[in-house]
This record gives C-alpha cells, structure tokens and sequence, in this order.
C-alpha cells in the first residue's frame, strides 16, 4: 500500500471536498503535509502588496519546468504569484517566505487542476528548501534575493473506480462526467460533485449532504479511486415568502413578482428564477433570494428575499457618429418606481443626421435633421410574474434613404416569458404617418396592426454569445385605412454560436434571415412596412437600405428630383452574416466577417443581385459586453454607397 495515498471522513460540502482533495497527493515529504495542505488557501487568489513596506525586500524569480509538457509551464508561470509580482517588494524575510510558501500552495493546486497528483514543487530561496527553513529564517536582501522555482510535474492519472451512492441505492456517474478513464482534474471533479448536489436539491431535497467521501490515488496505476455517499433528505415544499430591504416598493407586490408558489416543491432553479426576475424589474441594486435554514412548523420551507432600491430617477445621454450618416445626440429620463410597484416611466429624445449632407458625397439631399420624441411606460405582473404591460408613444421625422417620413404611433402590448428560453410579445398599435418619395409628396397613411413576436433563445450571454441558438418569428398584420389595403409582414432569424475550444479563444457565429411582406402590392404597402438591406444590423459595408431595386437616375416628369437614384424597397429580403472572433489577447478580440443580402418585389428575393460585404472589426471586452468596432467594404457597390463603413457599439453585432 505504499504507492496509495487514501482520505475518508465525513464532510458537508464543497470547502471539505477541497480539503478531501488536497490530501489525495502530497508533493511533499509527509513531515511538511500539514504546511500547505491549507483547505482554504489551496485555490487562493493572488496577494497583494501594500505600496508602503516596512522593510522592504526585493527579490527574482525562476521557474523550471523539468518535464516538457504542452501547455503546462504557462500554465504553471501564471499560477505563480512570485512570478507574477516579482517587481514588486514584500516585507523583510519573513514576508518572502511567507509568499513563497503560499505559491508553494498555489503550484500544487495548478497540478492537481491538471490530473498530476504525484508532482513535486520545491522553492528554494538562496539555494535553501523552504520546507527546511526555520519561520525566522533570514536572507541577505541588500540585493534581489535569488528564488527558484523547480516543477516536477509527475504522471497524468485518471479516474478508476467511482462508486457513488445515495441512501444505498447506487447512482450513475457517468453523467457528472466521472465515468473510468476520464480526467481526473480537481476541479473538474469538484464540479462533477457540486453538479449532483444541484441535481439532488432541484428534486426538491434542500438538506441534502455528502456523509462519506473516501479518495485513494494510486501511483502505481495513475489512478484515482472515488467512493462518495450522499444523504439526499427527504422533498420539502415551499412555504411563505418573506421581504425585506424595501423603501418605496410595496413588500407584497415583491414577494408576489419572485412567484414562488407556496407548497410547490423545493428548487434552486426555483429561487435563482426569482432572483432574475426581481432583478429585471430594474429597481434593485441588490436581490438575495434564499431559502430558510430549517423547516417551520408546518414542514414548509420558508423564502427569505432581501433587497437594496435603486435611486427613483435617472438620467442619460449619448452622442453617435456615422461616416455617412453624421452625428447625432440623445437624451433620456427615467422614473423606475412611479406607484410602488416597479411601475416605469421614460422620456427620450433624439436628434441626427446633424452634418451629414456636408460630410457624405453619395447621400441624397436632406431637409434639416432627423427628430425622434417618445414616451414608455411599462407595468410588470400584469399577468403573473413572468409579464409586463408596455405601453408608448413615439413621434418622429426621419430621413433615410429611401424616404421622407413623419409619424406619430401609439402602442399598447405584454412581454410574456413563457420560459427561460422562449418569450412571446403581442401588442396592439395605432400609427399615422405620412411619406415622401420619388414618386409621392406626404402621401397620408393611417395603419393599425397586432405585431406578435415570439424568440427561442439558448444563448450563454446575450451580449457575447460563444455557444447557443437564437431562433426569432415575427409577424405584423396591418390594415391600412386611407387606401383600405390589409397586408402582412413577416419575418424569421435565426443565429447560431460555435466555440472550438474551452476558453472561447475561436467563436465561429453565423446568422440568417428571411421576411417576406403579402396580401398587398408593393406601391400599396407605405415605404417604412416594405424591406430594404444594408447597415450595421444587416449587410455591412453598404449604407442603410442601399441594398435593393432602385428608382431611375434621372427625375422623370412629375417626379420629386430629391430621389433620384434611391431605393424603392421590396416584398422580400434575404440576409446571412458570419463571423470567425478570435482572442488575440484576453481582452482584444479580432473579428473578420463576411455579410450578404438581397432585397425582392416578389416573395423571393432576386439573389441574381445578390450584395456581399467583407471586413474585419475589433472588440474589447469589458464587464457589460464588448466594445464593439466594424469597418465594411461593399463588394459590389451601388450608386449610394462609400467606400467604406465604419460601426460602433456595445455587444457583438448579433
């Protein structure tokens, strides 16, 4: 039994399980085990060195990796806080081996995270061992005190035997991924246990506990052997939700929006639904929804949500610059809380196109800037917890290419999230509006509509996707008053997200669309309801709508000289995007793109004219979503069209 190193014993969660672990392998004489074998320090963050030091001590670090291993040295160089803050000065000898120790810590925590539990790292400070240094040793610092770091990273071991039992019964390992032969990487096997204490409390087991761990590696097969017993206690209910925190929110309405429902069995996925959907509601800075430690008289498990309020009022603004499209600022104010109940108010306002005919060449001529004013009010819980009323009013003067248009529209509708992938909205919208174009001046329009749009969403982060689906229908059906004309425009995409590797260093995301407008002729359907391509959010590297048919590019008798040469817009559009983001660094991401679309008068698309963009763009990541910068080049470039685009934003481009 000489080549086995054994734990068992008795724990309750995952800081005992480190600690199981821990001792699976000793890198170390048996007399120093208990030196850095420190439960709560064997996945430890980097220290930190105050700027002023009593009795400062500088010192070098070398690290030496005996064994060539892929990967591992870097690995191992940024686990190393002595290689990490070398420039920077610890406090006296004892400060050096105290830092020393805990990377001693650190690197052998580096090994077990990669399935190498029979490594040897030793530290050597002025040629000595530390595991042979008195606490007061002392070294010579009146020059950089030489350290040396020497790795020896031992065999790569797997998993043998798992043996996992709950209440006696046995328990598949296979689908935590602890199956014979795979990883034995400590924190993968961490993860495999936390990940069945999940599954365990989702079935409604809150108090569910390891009672017997026992972990043997063996060095002579390179193997480690699991046997863990779990205790999974018996299903609780739910019972009453209880809040505190609250300011001006009404407690009752709180505990009403996280929808717990009492007696509905126990469930983390439960109470981490609630906290979302608290935290949603825009109000809270802070939302802690937990379950009670112990079960009430009634063999209920009470809820316990804590909350911080937001500030009641805020205020924002913004500026946006296009190489053809100008400037343009915006404003916005916001009441989050009107009556209580999260109740929202914003007022926004928008002025653009300032400059534009002074800086592009190729746009058509414009009459002042563009204006935009609205109003949103929105009202959640309308209909449970997963709803929310929206209701506005916008009114506008834009003038894209393809068209003059002022409106004023009123919408009333609900969101409704009918799970955490699928959402359903449906409103009701009145608009009146009128539009000029090559062949018209302010003809009048009065439209009223029930736009319904329902998304299918698996996206791991909404702002930078590395993997997922985004799968989106829409359907608008309209009734046009003045020319008694019904139509109806509908539209599909869909996005998908491939990672290549675990770190997301290579993304491969690719996105296709396709919308189609019936029940009316063209000329008959107003300018702003038919399809056009090009821009930002469609084919970049064309201007916004340049993608399509065209009017002619001379004025013809009765025609309005203002468009010539501008896109009349179709029936049908066809988009598709895809992108290859790849890291050049943690926090720059280098994203080529390739974009295509075409724009029909017929249900399909005339893909004969089919438009492509090609580019490259930059993103740096930052804490909410990268920043994101694209410059597009139309390949085939039409009248309206520059050289180039440049785009900006926050997230990816889809």
């Amino acid at each position: 039994m000489s080549g086995l190193k054994r734990w068992a014993g008795t724990a309750f969660g995952l800081p005992a399980m480190a600690f199981g672990l821990g001792l699976v392998s000793a890198p170390a004489p048996a007399d120093a085990l208990p030196k850095f074998l420190d439960p709560f320090n064997l996945f430890g963050s980097r220290e930190e060195t105050p700027s002023d030091l009593p009795d400062p001590v500088r010192y070098t670090a070398t690290l030496n990796v005996t064994q060539d291993v892929d990967g591992l040295e870097k690995t191992l160089t940024k686990a190393s806080s002595l290689v990490a803050d070398e420039k920077e000065a610890v406090s006296g000898s004892l400060g050096l081996l105290a830092k020393a120790r805990n990377d001693r810590r650190r690197l052998v925590a580096t090994l077990y995270e990669n399935s190498r539990y029979d490594g040897l790292v030793t530290i050597r400070i002025e040629g000595r061992d530390i595991a042979d240094l008195a606490p007061d040793a002392t070294f010579d610092t009146s020059r950089p005190v030489p350290v040396e770091i020497t790795v020896e990273p031992g065999p790569l071991f797997t998993l043998g035997t798992v043996r996992i039992t709950a209440n006696g019964v046995p328990v598949d390992a296979a689908p935590y991924d602890l199956a014979p032969g795979a990883s034995a990487d400590s924190t993968r096997i961490l993860a495999s246990e936390a990940r069945l204490l999940t599954d365990l409390r989702n079935e409604g087991r809150p108090f569910v506990a390891v009672t017997a761990r026992n972990i043997v590696a063996d060095s002579a097969t390179n193997r480690i052997d699991i046997d863990l017993t779990v205790s999974p206690g018996p299903p609780v209910p739910f019972g009453q939700t209880y809040v505190t925190g609250t300011q001006r929110m009404e407690p009752g309405f709180v505990a009403f929006m996280a929808g717990i429902e009492p007696g509905s069995t126990f469930s983390t996925a439960t109470l981490e639904k609630a906290r979302k959907r608290l935290v949603d509601l825009g109000v809270f800075s802070t939302v802690s929804v937990k379950a009670g430690d112990a079960q009430v008289d009634d063999g209920t498990l009470p809820v316990q949500v804590t909350v911080a309020e937001r500030k009641l009022r805020v205020f924002g603004a913004g500026a946006t610059f296009s190489n053809t499209e100008g400037g343009g600022v915006n404003a916005y104010w916001e009441h989050r809380n009107l009556f209580g109940r999260a109740e929202s108010l914003r007022l926004e306002g928008a002025v653009s196109r300032i400059g534009a005919d002074t800086i592009s060449t190729t746009g058509r001529e414009l009459d002042g800037f563009d204006y935009k004013l609205g109003a949103t009010f929105k009202k959640p819980g309308v209909l449970g917890p997963d709803s929310v009323y929206v209701g506005s009013i916008t009114a506008l003067t834009e003038q894209p290419l393809a068209y003059d248009r002022s409106s004023i529209a009123v919408s009333n509708g609900v969101e409704y999230s009918i799970d955490d992938r699928q959402r359903l909205t449906v409103a009701v919208k009145a608009e009146y509006e009128t539009i000029t174009d090559y062949l018209v001046s302010d003809e009048e329009f009065l439209l009223a509509s029930v736009p319904v749009t329902y998304t299918f969403d698996t996206r791991d982060n909404k702002l930078n996707p590395t993997k997922g689906f985004l799968a989106s229908l829409s359907a608008e059906p309209t009734y046009e008053f003045e020319n008694s004309v019904p139509f109806v425009k509908a539209r599909a995409d869909a996005s998908a997200y491939l990672s290549f590797d675990q770190e997301s260093r290579f993304v491969l995301a690719g996105r296709v669309g396709y919308g189609i407008v019936a029940g009316a002729d063209l000329e008959d359907v107003p300018n702003d309801r038919r399809f056009y391509a090009g821009g930002g959010g469609s084919v970049r590297g064309y201007v916004f709508q340049s993608i399509g048919p065209y009017y002619p590019g001379f004025a013809l008798p009765g025609t309005n000289a203002r468009f010539v040469d501008t896109p009349i817009g179709g029936l049908s559009v066809f988009e598709a995007s895809a992108e290859l983001r790849f890291k050049v660094t943690d926090n720059i991401q280098v994203v080529p793109f390739v974009d295509a679309g075409a724009v029909g008068d017929d249900f399909a698309p005339d893909f004969s004219k089919l438009k492509i963009g090609a580019g490259v763009g930059a993103r740096y990541m930052t804490s909410f979503g990268p920043i994101r910068v694209d410059v597009g080049v139309p390949l085939d470039p039409g009248p309206r069209d520059s050289d180039f685009q440049i785009y900006a934003g926050i997230g990816q481009a889809f």
